[in-house]
């Protein structure tokens, strides 16, 4: 029961005007479920009519859900496309600012660091994609560590075609190791192309979603892009390459040691890789764990750790995530 001298939760009220009324349908969402999404996950009442919203909350949730609608309305100024994931990053992003303190940058201004390929931009959907976007430009060698859903093998794949397209390098290899749950190549139907594309479907669906399904079957057919088990790596030299390794955690120490040495001249190489999700028969032995622990200070080389926070597929998954990585376990 609530006492009388209990202090009254206080409630800000702010209000916001759109100049551009054709962006208020995607901003708003079919049925406002854009709007709906922010209510629920900042606890804030938002009510549009016309081309004003208004905002009604505890202030800090207010000034949150403020940040949001501004930075999804300047991504939409700036041609990019919300959906309901969008949504949901920005609110991660969004910081917890003072009623009348200044606007978070990072939500509502453009994204520092973008990736363009021919069938979409991709912007960061969390701060440590970001940071990792930024190391994608920059450095020559990188391992993304994290969970499932933080997108790192998607930006690097969409780094690398990017350096395709633009010329920045002449092909673009994908890899990974032929290791899944204790299943062995030898008992699957099919030749070896047909043993060892289930394991690459990854690689392909983020391929897919960068540029035209003609394209990639063309420079598939001409060797611009390459996707193959780690296996196929050994003796080769890999020049004027985009390198990517998908699942590294699932590497031998002698396999990632194998592959990080293909390294050659004006290339670069990502290594992605979950730590807490090996299917070794040994998990001690994991080649990631070893390469990271070996190299994380050498110069040239950037580790950039995701967290369940980074996680931008549909929020059930960082909770599940969560469940199974959490202090119990």
């Amino acid at each position: 029961m609530a006492r009388r001298d209990d202090p009254v939760p206080e409630t800000a009220r702010l209000e916001l005007e759109f100049e551009e009324p054709y962006l208020l349908g995607p901003l708003f969402g079919d049925y406002d479920r854009h709007l709906v999404t922010i209510e629920s996950r900042l606890g804030v009442h938002v009510a549009a009519r016309g081309n004003r919203v208004q905002i009604e909350g505890e202030p800090d949730s207010a000034a949150r859900a403020r940040d949001v609608l501004v930075g999804l309305y300047n991504r939409l100024e700036q041609g990019h496309d919300i959906d309901a994931a969008a949504v949901e990053s920005i609110i991660g992003m969004a910081s917890q600012p003072k009623l009348d303190g200044i606007i978070t940058e990072d939500v509502t201004s453009a994204p520092r660091v973008m990736i363009r390929t021919r069938k979409k931009t991709v912007v960061p959907r969390s701060p440590t994609q970001t940071i990792y976007m930024e190391a994608l430009s920059r450095d020559d060698m990188i391992f993304a560590l994290g969970p499932a859903g933080t997108g790192k093998t998607y930006l690097a794949v969409a780094q690398a075609v990017s350096q395709l397209i633009s010329g920045s390098v002449d092909r673009l290899i994908l890899s990974r190791p032929a290791v899944e749950a204790g299943e062995r190549l030898g008992f699957l139907p099919g030749d070896m192309k047909e043993k060892v594309d289930p394991y690459l479907r990854p690689l392909y669906d983020a391929l897919y979603d960068m540029l035209p399904t003609e394209q990639v079957e063309r420079r598939i057919a001409s060797g611009e892009i390459e996707i193959a088990p780690i296996a196929f790596m050994r003796g080769r030299t890999l020049n004027d390459a985009f390198i990517i390794l998908d699942e590294a955690q699932n590497t031998t120490p002698a396999q990632m040691k194998m592959f990080l040495t293909r390294f050659g001249m004006r290339s670069r190489m990502v290594i992605c890789g979950d730590p807490k999700q090996i299917d070794l028969p040994d998990i001690g032995k994991s080649g990631l764990h070893d390469a990271v622990s070996r190299l994380s200070d050498v110069k040239g080389i950037a580790v950039v750790p995701f967290t369940i926070a980074d996680v931008v597929r549909h929020p059930l998954v960082g909770r599940i995530v969560e469940a199974y990585e959490g202090p119990d376990q």
